[in-house]
């Protein structure tokens, strides 16, 4: 258990080792339908994974360290990327928004919880003071994505009963099993960030509910297992002691470039 030192969102959200867990974020975004119809349809981000991935870096950075200004400024861009994401009903599929209140909640729930899935297998579980501070604070993130007021679960317990449920709910397709794999097996990436690929493609899968993978169709076995547990533990030794510049390092960067874009 860790000591008085986290006692909210603003003591963790740094740590650029959570960013592991963007991978899983998005293979469960895009296994709720309407949220798989969208990306398929309108997003570019397998197009400009790294482009992408900085934006909604900074965008979460900005939400819990930015300034008005800086705030502000993420809340524009998000919202001119949700404009075209939408379509009507039609015979055979439901309607999108990416204003929807409910999708927007499905998106930061998977934010949430793939930051504290990532968080405690590097520093081990919160107290439960400690968890709820955090809880507590993720909701202002919600309201950058203009979810409701009240919408948020009330709380923790609250949250686990509507993330069961809507875990049940998560389906793939064609579409959506295609995305993935462009998503894993990028292109138009560096070449650093190709030789990255294999431990991001290991541990993005690893932190995937079991059933998900299956979905997903993505290849897992005893061997996987283990060697994701190695990696797990391995980070668990080697990032907690490193310099604060370097785990925030990440954070740093990204805030600046907001503030002289800005």
């Amino acid at each position: 258990m860790l000591g008085p030192m986290f006692s909210g969102l603003a003591d963790i959200a740094a740590e650029g080792v959570l960013l592991l867990g963007a991978g899983r974020a998005i293979l469960l975004q895009i296994a709720n339908p309407s949220v798989g119809r969208g990306v398929a349809e309108h997003s570019t981000f397998t197009e400009r994974p790294l482009d992408r991935f900085r934006a909604t870096t900074t965008f979460l950075y900005a939400a819990v360290y930015g300034t008005p200004g800086q705030v502000a400024a993420v809340r524009r861009m998000v919202n001119r990327a949700h404009v075209p994401v939408r379509r009507a009903a039609d015979g055979r599929h439901s309607g999108y928004n990416a204003f929807d209140p409910g999708l927007q909640l499905w998106v930061l729930a998977t934010l949430y919880d793939s930051m504290m899935t990532v968080f405690e297998k590097v520093y081990g579980p919160l107290s439960g003071a400690e968890a709820d501070a955090v809880y507590r604070d993720y909701a202002k993130i919600g309201a950058i994505l203009q979810v409701p007021a009240g919408v948020w679960p009330a709380d923790r317990a609250a949250f686990d009963d509507y993330w069961s449920a809507g875990l049940r709910t998560l389906a793939t397709d064609e579409a959506t099993v295609r995305v993935a794999g462009e998503l894993l097996h990028p292109h138009a990436v560096p070449w650093w960030a190709h030789a990255c690929m294999p431990l991001i493609r290991l541990v993005t899968t690893g932190l995937l509910p079991e059933p998900l993978r299956e979905k997903f169709a993505l290849p897992w076995d005893r061997r996987r297992q283990r060697l994701f547990n190695l990696v797990m533990r391995v980070l668990a030794l080697v990032y907690p002691p490193l310099p604060r510049r370097i785990r925030h390092a990440l954070k740093i960067r990204y805030l600046r470039k907001l503030e002289t874009r800005g």
